[in-house]
C-alpha cells in the first residue's frame, strides 16, 4: 500500500489483496478512530489524504486480516443481536446465524413471566446479553469453563448494564436449577476438520469437540434434563450436517417435541427439546 494517498486508493489496494470490501472499510474507520459502522463516512471522503500514522495502521490491519485475523478481533468490537460488544482472542468472534437460537429462546420464553434461562459456554456473553436484554425480567445465569471468557463477558455485561450473573463451570456441573430455557453454541467441530485451519486465531476449545465434534454436546444433553423444569427447553447450535445426531441425542435423554431450525442459509444448525411436563416436578 505504500504510497496510497487517498482513502479511495487504500481501500482500492486492500480489495486488491483479497480483502472483502466490508472487512476494508471496517477496518480502515477503526484505523482512522472512527465508529465502524460508519461506511457512508468514508463514501463522503474518498478523496481525502491519509496521513503516515493512519496509513501505518491501516497496512498493519490489513496484514493482519489477510492472514486470517477476524475483523472483530481487529477492531476489539462485535454487534449482536443490536448489542455492541467487546471481543478478543480469548472468545469466539460471534457469528449472526447465533441470533437464530436467541431469536427461538425468546419465542419460547414470551409466555413466561421472569424466566430462568442458562446459557452454557457464553464465550463473550453474546447469547446471555441477548437474552437479558430483551428481556429485562429474566434470571439469566451464564456458564464457561475459561476465566479468560467469563472476563470478556463481565466486562460487556457491566458495560451494558444488564444483570446476568456468571459462574465458571464445566457445562452444567454443580449448577442449581430448575431453568425454563437452557441454550448453547457449543463447540462441535471434529478435532481432525481441515477447517479447523481457518480459525486459528480463535480459541480451539470452543470450537472442537471430539472425533465426531459431538462430545460437548452429548455431555449438555446428558447434564440438563435434570435442570430443567417441567416444559422446559434445551437449545444447542450444531454443525450443518449434525441435526439428525443432534435430535438423536435429544431424544434418548428423555426430552420431547424435538426440532431443528435453520440458519440464515436455509440449513438446520439449532436443535431443541423439551422436559415433558409430567418429567422432574
Amino acid at each position: 500500500m505504500d504510497g496510497i494517498a487517498t482513502i479511495a486508493q487504500a481501500l482500492a489496494r486492500a480489495q486488491a489483496r483479497g480483502l472483502a470490501r466490508i472487512d476494508a472499510q471496517m477496518l480502515l474507520l477503526h484505523a482512522l478512530g472512527r465508529p465502524t459502522g460508519d461506511r457512508a463516512w468514508l463514501l463522503a471522503h474518498d478523496t481525502d489524504p491519509l496521513d503516515a500514522p493512519a496509513l501505518a495502521r491501516y497496512q498493519a490491519l490489513c496484514a493482519r486480516r489477510a492472514a486470517g485475523e477476524p475483523v472483530a478481533y481487529l477492531t476489539g468490537s462485535k454487534e449482536f443481536y443490536g448489542l455492541p460488544l467487546r471481543v478478543d482472542a480469548r472468545v469466539l468472534d460471534p457469528r449472526p446465524d447465533t441470533e437464530i437460537l436467541v431469536d427461538w429462546a425468546l419465542e419460547l420464553l414470551a409466555p413466561l413471566p421472569a424466566p430462568r434461562v442458562a446459557d452454557l459456554g457464553t464465550g463473550s456473553g453474546a447469547i446471555a446479553l441477548a437474552l437479558q436484554h430483551a428481556r429485562p425480567d429474566a434470571r439469566v445465569l451464564a456458564v464457561d469453563a475459561s476465566a479468560g471468557a467469563l472476563a470478556v463477558a463481565r466486562a460487556n455485561a457491566e458495560r451494558l448494564g444488564l444483570p446476568v450473573r456468571f459462574v465458571q463451570a464445566d457445562w452444567l456441573a454443580g449448577i442449581a436449577g430448575p431453568f425454563d430455557a437452557i441454550v448453547s453454541n457449543p463447540p462441535y467441530i471434529p478435532a481432525q476438520d481441515p477447517h479447523l485451519a481457518a480459525l486459528a486465531h480463535e480459541p480451539l476449545s470452543a470450537l472442537a469437540s471430539g472425533a465426531d465434534g459431538l462430545d460437548d454436546i452429548r455431555a449438555i444433553a446428558a447434564q440438563a434434563p435434570a435442570l430443567l423444569a417441567p416444559g422446559g427447553w434445551l437449545l444447542l447450535e450444531h454443525g450443518w450436517d449434525q441435526a439428525g445426531a443432534v435430535q438423536a441425542l435429544l431424544r434418548a435423554a428423555g426430552l420431547a417435541r424435538v426440532q431443528s431450525r435453520d440458519d440464515l442459509a436455509g440449513i438446520a444448525r439449532c436443535t431443541g427439546g423439551s422436559m415433558p411436563a409430567a418429567g422432574r416436578q
